[in-house]
């Protein structure tokens, strides 16, 4: 038997993740210090990262890292916000993430595949690949 979610939790989520797409970082740091989870995903399998940092958000994304939200973390489709960040050609969230540990090996396709696929030879070199 599964439980039907409140809809103010639901609710709660939606504005959480439209502050990840926006990039409020202020916001959203008060939300996870208040409980939100740090690694919170959507129905595609999206975190507050992912979005962050697909939309450009490099602040938002060093807050949620800073409060342990995972790096690496891939959505439904196997991307990481790494990769996602490469391919919209965010250079600054790149850097953010490297910062934070993500691991440009992960995902399909890599972070390191993606900057391959769009000859990105400058982020190729920082994450130490050819």
């Amino acid at each position: 038997m599964s439980e039907t979610p409140d809809p103010g939790v639901i609710e709660l989520a939606g504005k959480v993740f439209d502050l990840a797409r926006q990039g409020e970082a202020d916001a959203l740091a008060a939300y996870v210090d208040a409980g939100v989870p740090a690694n919170l995903t959507n129905d595609k399998g999206d975190t507050l990262v992912m979005l962050a940092a697909y939309h450009g958000h490099a602040a938002a994304v060093d807050v949620l890292l800073s409060r342990g939200a995972d790096p690496d973390r891939v959505n439904d489709r196997g991307q990481t916000p790494l990769a996602g960040a490469v391919f919209k050609g965010e250079t600054a969230v790149v850097r953010v993430l490297v910062e934070g540990g993500a691991d440009p090996a992960a995902g399909t396709p890599s972070a390191v595949d993606t900057a391959r696929m769009f000859d990105k030879k400058d982020l190729l070199e920082l994450f130490g690949a050819q």
